[in-house]
């Protein structure tokens, strides 16, 4: 029966499983005493929702506390093996797969590179998705049955639609509305049960910061993803689980360095690792032959800051100098636009660059940002490392997971079940 708002109590069953899932989760180990004014619900509907969770083998006893007076406390938490999730982080230098357990524990990952040539090649990326996967469910520590779905960080506009699922726009890669969702689907060996759920890589990175890393507890923040390219991630009050914005592609220089998207002046034509390499060897530097972005980028950072007693390559040098300051200014019109509590910096380059780069560009962001918000905003690097955007992907199932209150995708049949049996199953308590 459906309440004056809408809401059956299937609906009220859900969401207070939901509530108790992830308060445990994020505050556990927690006693039934505390789950009450932790979730606004009655003593009665706490130990209800909990002996359910038990019975599912998604919570479980965590030890004990004293009380003031009485019977020791028993404490609960959810149960790390009781679900897996994979998360896929579809970089521009490889692709990564890696297994995990309810707590975000890995069980097991695997690489794929991608080689110049065919890099940001459809069909070779989605293969790379569907061995990896095959290869993580099939290590010791897997339990396909306990899987959840399959997130995955891509580069790009990401459009869900009702008939194509899950479109990439990666203009900058090539991907012109790539029905990504249906090619992984088409090549799986996975249930048809089993979600495949796709985002943008900066809003990955973003969600596993936020959760887990140095952006817990903000309100308002900005994740900002540095690799061949640059992203970002903003979430506020009214977006808390982010919203990936095409940062990379400000205008940064009016008839400026021609960007990867084919527009002259973008951020990412002065700032990405990939136009930053390219700035280097215009300028008469020297990267090394026949490696990889990451690789290369190493060798500029020694080149620029080699040990004492050894001079500089003023080439790198000056080329790193001035992509600090091309970074501080496009922070600084996310801190105008936005005014975020913290701004966060990930992603391999920005990894690898962010100590070095960090007190310049804290110095430059101050210099072109209004003075409030600038004052207000802290910068840092991101506390996840190189696996945030994996992480972040395999949140999307264990977010999914817990809007559900907890309850696994349900097979899905040939055959559709009767009426009468669907509006049954919608009315029973669950």
């Amino acid at each position: 029966m459906a309440g004056c708002n809408g809401r059956t109590v299937r609906d009220l069953r859900r969401g207070n499983r939901a509530a108790v899932l992830r308060k445990l989760y994020f505050d556990g180990p927690l006693s039934r005493f505390e789950l009450g004014p932790a979730t606004a619900l009655s003593s009665g509907s706490v130990s209800n929702v909990v002996a359910d969770l038990i019975a599912d083998g998604l919570v479980e006893e965590a030890g004990s506390v004293d009380s003031d007076g009485g019977r020791p406390r028993t404490l609960l938490r959810v149960a790390p093996d009781s679900g897996q999730m994979i998360g896929v982080d579809v970089g521009e230098t490889r692709v990564r797969v890696e297994l995990f357990d309810l707590a975000l524990t890995e069980l097991a990952r695997t690489e794929r590179r991608l080689t110049p040539q065919g890099r940001y090649d459809v069909e070779v990326i989605t293969g790379h998705i569907r061995d990896g996967i095959a290869e993580v469910l099939g290590a010791r520590q897997a339990a396909p049955e306990r899987l959840l779905g399959v997130g995955v960080g891509v580069p790009g506009i990401v459009e869900h639609t009702p008939d194509r699922g899950a479109v990439v726009h990666g203009q900058t890669i090539g991907w012109d509305a790539v029905p990504l969702e249906r090619l992984l689907r088409s090549q799986s060996r996975l249930p048809d049960e089993i979600p495949y759920l796709i985002d943008n890589g900066a809003k990955t990175l973003g969600q596993a910061e936020m959760w887990f890393g140095a952006g817990r507890g903000a309100r308002n923040a900005v994740v900002v993803l540095f690799g061949s390219g640059v992203g970002a991630c903003v979430v506020t009050p009214e977006v808390e689980h982010g919203r990936a914005v095409e940062w990379g592609h400000l205008t940064v220089r009016v008839r400026g360095r021609r960007c990867r998207c084919g527009a002259p002046g973008c951020l990412e034509a002065y700032a990405g690792a990939e136009s930053l390499l390219a700035r280097w060897r215009e300028e008469g530097g020297r990267p090394p032959e026949d490696t990889d972005e990451e690789t290369a980028l190493t060798a500029m950072l020694a080149a620029a800051y080699p040990p004492p007693g050894t001079g500089p390559d003023p080439v790198a040098l000056a080329v790193l100098e001035e992509t600090a300051e091309y970074l501080g200014a496009g922070l600084s019109d996310l801190v105008n636009l936005f005014q975020p509590e913290r701004i966060l910096i990930g992603g391999w380059a920005g990894l690898q660059l962010g100590s070095r780069f960090l007190p310049a560009v804290r110095r430059h962001v101050a210099t072109y940002a209004l003075r409030h918000p600038a004052d207000r905003v802290t910068i840092d690097l991101g506390r996840l490392g190189s696996d945030a955007v994996t992480v972040g992907a395999a949140i999307l199932p264990l977010a999914e997971f817990f809007a559900s209150g907890g309850h696994r995708p349900e097979r899905v049949t040939d055959d559709p079940a009767p009426a009468w049996r669907t509006a049954l199953r919608q009315r029973t308590p669950r």
